[in-house]
C-alpha cells in the first residue's frame, strides 16, 4: 500500500514522503495515529494545501521536545523493585515503570516514549533512550534497586554484587578471628594443664 508520510516516521521516510508499507502496517498503524494518508489523488492535494501547516505544527511540536531534552538529558531516575540476593529482579522493569518514574519526577513522558533495547532483569544502572519527537532523542538513566539507600550507594558508583562481596569477606574475616581467638584460648588452656 502507498502512503503519504504527515510526519517523519522513523526507518520510514520524512514528511511529504510517499514510500509503500505493508496494508496491515498502514492500516493498524500508520492510518489510525494519524502519522500517513492513502496516497491517492485527493489526498496528495490535500496534503500539498496543508503541508506550511503540518510543517509549522511539526516545528512547534520539535520545538517543545527539544525544550523538554534540554531539562531530561541526563537525569536519573530511580525504580524500587524486589530482587534476589544475587541481584536478578522478580519480574522486570517495563517502559510503563520507567515513564511513571520520570513523570514522579516532574518530566511528561509516555510509556511509548521510553525505548528499551531489551527488559531490564537486574539491579543496577541502566541506560535509557526516551524519544520525545521523532527527531529529538534523550538518553537517561535508570537505578534499578531494592530500597533507596541501595540506589543512593549504586548512584556512588558501587554494585550490588560488590557490597554483597564485601559484606561476605568481612563475615568470613570476622569468623577467621573468632576460630583464631578460640584456637589460641584452647593452646592457651593447654599450657595451663601441662604446667
Amino acid at each position: 500500500m502507498q502512503v503519504i508520510l504527515l510526519e517523519r516516521v522513523a526507518k520510514l521516510g520524512q514528511m511529504g514522503e510517499v514510500v509503500n508499507v505493508k496494508d496491515g502496517y498502514a492500516r493498524n498503524f500508520l492510518l489510525p495515529q494519524g502519522k500517513a494518508l492513502r496516497a491517492n489523488a485527493t489526498n496528495i492535494a490535500r496534503f500539498e494545501a496543508d503541508k506550511a501547516q503540518l510543517e509549522a505544527r511539526n516545528l512547534e511540536t520539535k520545538k517543545e521536545a527539544e525544550a523538554l531534552a534540554g531539562k531530561l538529558d541526563g537525569q536519573q531516575f530511580v525504580v524500587i523493585r524486589s530482587a534476589s540476593d544475587g541481584g536478578a529482579l522478580y519480574g522486570s522493569v517495563t517502559p510503563r515503570d520507567i515513564a511513571d518514574a520520570a513523570t514522579e519526577a516532574g518530566f511528561s513522558v509516555d510509556r511509548k516514549q521510553v525505548v528499551l533495547a531489551g527488559p531490564i532483569k537486574e539491579l543496577g544502572l541502566h541506560t535509557v533512550h526516551v524519544l520525545l519527537h521523532p527527531e529529538v532523542d534523550v538518553t537517561v538513566a535508570v537505578n534499578v534497586a531494592r530500597s533507596a539507600e541501595e540506589a543512593e550507594l549504586q548512584a556512588s558508583g558501587k554494585s550490588i554484587q560488590e557490597l554483597a562481596a564485601e559484606e561476605e569477606a568481612a563475615a568470613e574475616f570476622e569468623i577467621q578471628e573468632l576460630f583464631d581467638d578460640i584456637g589460641s584460648a584452647a593452646s592457651d588452656d593447654e599450657e595451663d594443664e601441662q604446667a
